[in-house]
């Protein structure tokens, strides 16, 4: 699979952004998504390039992330 077909792809994802993203623009993540797998990208490149995590190990970077609070 060729990097356009992997950004063609996800572009028909559903992609949202963390309420802490403001609106101006700047350096924000938007994540979606999918059966068994986690998609993240740059928001200002919506149609680029997909960072693409199983959802099992999306889950534990999560719980990461909280257990360090």
């Amino acid at each position: 699979m060729t990097n356009e077909q992997k950004a063609a792809g996800a572009c028909e994802l559903f992609w949202f952004k963390s309420s802490y993203s403001g609106s101006g623009g700047g350096n924000c993540l938007e994540v979606a998504h999918r059966a068994g797998a986690v998609h993240v990208r740059d928001s200002k490149k919506q149609c680029g390039p997909v960072l693409s995590v199983p959802s099992a190990q999306w889950a534990s970077f999560l719980t990461s992330l909280a257990a360090a609070e």
